[in-house]
């Protein structure tokens, strides 16, 4: 039977740099809160943008669109009851503080990775492209990330594995009353994964 916090909705938006492990995190938090008899929907910004804002280019305007869509629909979902799960890279603070405004129910991840081992997981290379000034507007390397001034949660993904990354924002979800307490003993939360640091400076 779910809670009336879960029945509520909520859009648990991951944002970060490329790379940074963003799209991993949401298929591994999907994963769990569907075990947990969630409704999940995961809107992953690549995909977003071959499906939905197929055309919008990299520039602040396009990318302030594309979050501003992005947001529309997980408002639309979240009103539904649904548990969203958005992945995008979202690097301007002013658009992702709008999404939170319009959508109400919402906590921010910040997955954090440091910028040398998102270029070394850069299977896509699209790093080296940017670097070598072939790609432009680029996130981290020839345009800005703004990281979150108070995430609900930082995650740090070159320190921990993925799936304790999910489960981390699980328990913090759980501690700030977005989700019920979970009913699986092994999602229980360990010592390493207890801090919920609110108010980073990230």
């Amino acid at each position: 039977m779910h809670s009336s916090a879960e029945k509520k909705g909520l859009t648990i938006w991951l944002t970060g740099l490329p790379s940074a492990g963003k799209s991993t995190i949401a298929r591994k938090l999907a994963t769990l809160l569907k075990g947990e008899g969630h409704r999940v929907t995961v809107l992953d910004g690549d995909e977003v943008r071959e499906r939905l804002n197929k055309g919008l280019g990299f520039s602040k305007e396009d990318r302030d669109e594309n979050i501003r869509r992005i947001a529309y629909v997980a408002r639309l979902l979240t009103e539904a009851g649904s548990t969203v799960i958005v992945a995008a890279i979202s690097p301007y603070r002013d658009a992702r503080d709008a999404a939170r405004a319009e959508i109400g129910r919402f906590a921010e991840i910040h997955v954090n990775c440091s910028l040398e081992e998102c270029i070394r997981r850069d299977v896509k290379g699209l790093y080296k492209k940017a670097l070598a000034g072939t790609l432009d507007h680029f996130t981290g390397v020839s345009d800005p990330y703004e990281p979150p001034l108070m995430p609900e949660l930082v995650v740090e993904t070159d320190r921990e594995a993925p799936i304790d990354s999910a489960r981390g924002i699980i328990f913090c979800l759980q501690s700030l009353g977005y989700l019920p307490a979970s009913t699986k003993e092994e999602l229980a939360p360990t010592e390493r994964l207890a801090p919920i640091q609110t108010g980073s400076e990230a």
